[in-house]
């Protein structure tokens, strides 16, 4: 199914994956799909980080899922180092392969001054060629906090809007307090836009994952902090790991009070997080 017409049916449970790149890395994830299978999720989405192997990975990942008939699966697809051209026969190559779900994201920035020229600036760019070649439903990202490289949060908002009436929802970057999404949502209606927008969840479950989560653009609040370092004090990293997922536990049963379409979670390719606070929020 297209993810509006489930979005439109009532609340999604959808979560995310990255296409492995090795035997353990296919194994881990294979155990992942069916241990995440009971929960009967409404879609799954697939990453892609750029470059003519991962976009491979992905496209055999996705069309693998979508083929075996269990679940509806969305791909990725950034603007970073494509052409027009090459994104066409990507899209077609997917519609093809009966996948009609995509999400249109504007990529990492390349480190490598040598990377391919892309002939897209901005997420929208790609929307538009979307919406040319076929019929897909389309899926944009969205930044809670303002993108990282939004000059200020007012003109990330605008083109957000703009962004979102092109398409038909958004999923945004994971965040860890309710009123970031209450206040996104807010926002974007003040602009006309009231599309969708699921709320990204990734628990914290380390205290390393502070900083790496504040490296992708996410900043983990110091009430959180706090939580997580106290219970490194009581009972070290098996503590630390229950604190966070009871948090996301916690967000998730706000969020759902709030009023979000659905849940996405990035699941990082394991099960055993988002099952936990999946049987927390609905058993």
């Amino acid at each position: 199914m297209r993810v509006d017409e489930l979005l439109a049916e009532g609340l999604t449970r959808s979560f995310e994956f990255f296409p492995p790149k090795s035997d353990e890395e296919s194994a881990v994830l294979e155990r992942s799909l069916l241990d995440l299978d009971p929960l009967e999720p409404s879609f799954v989405s697939v990453t892609y980080r750029g470059g003519r192997a991962s976009r491979q990975r992905t496209f055999d990942l996705v069309t693998q899922i979508q083929q075996a008939g269990r679940v509806t699966a969305m791909a990725h697809l950034i603007c970073v180092g494509h052409r027009r051209d090459e994104m066409r026969d990507l899209l077609k190559n997917y519609a093809d392969a009966g996948v009609t779900n995509v999400m249109a994201l504007g990529g990492d920035l390349p480190e490598d001054p040598s990377f391919v020229t892309s002939d897209f600036t901005y997420a929208l760019e790609l929307v538009e060629l979307v919406r040319e070649v076929g019929e897909f439903c389309v899926g944009v990202g969205a930044h809670p906090q303002g993108h990282p490289r939004s000059k200020d949060l007012a003109s990330d908002r605008k083109h957000l809007a703009r962004k979102l009436e092109a398409a038909d929802f958004a999923v945004t970057q994971f965040f860890f307090e309710p009123e970031d999404w209450v206040r996104l949502v807010a926002e974007l209606a003040e602009l006309g836009v009231e599309k969708p927008v699921l709320p990204g969840i990734m628990p914290v479950t380390t205290l390393g994952g502070v900083v790496r989560m504040a490296s992708m653009g996410a900043n983990v609040p110091a009430s959180l902090v706090a939580r997580l370092e106290g219970a490194d004090q009581r009972g070290g990293a098996p503590a630390v790991r229950a604190e966070g997922i009871l948090a996301a536990t916690e967000l998730c049963a706000q969020l759902l009070e709030a009023g979000v379409p659905g849940l996405h979670f990035y699941t990082l390719n394991r099960s055993t997080a988002t099952r936990e606070i999946y049987h927390a929020l609905f058993s």
